[in-house]
């Protein structure tokens, strides 16, 4: 579940960057990132933590980054549509 979670953490930072649409679906794969990095952190051996570690980072900094696009984006668009009813 560790290389699950850090999969999906990368998948994560990199629709982090990409259009508002993606930002969701990254969001969401950061969840479901974050969640498995956690359970697989408890459960696995020794030597398969660092894995896990790495996968509830990549998860975290993927989620975080997501909601920042999303929340930057909804600002632009507030503040423009914001301008438009002046004139």
């Amino acid at each position: 579940m560790g290389v699950v979670a850090l999969i999906l953490g990368i998948i994560s930072i990199v629709l982090g960057f990409t259009s508002v649409l993606f930002a969701w679906i990254g969001f969401i794969l950061g969840i479901i990132g974050i969640i498995l990095g956690t359970v697989s952190k408890k459960n696995a051996p020794i030597e398969k933590k660092g894995i896990a570690t790495a996968g509830l980072v990549c998860s975290i900094i993927g989620t975080i980054l997501c909601l920042l696009l999303y929340i930057a984006c909804a600002v632009y668009i507030n503040k423009l549509g914001g301008l438009n009813a002046l004139f």
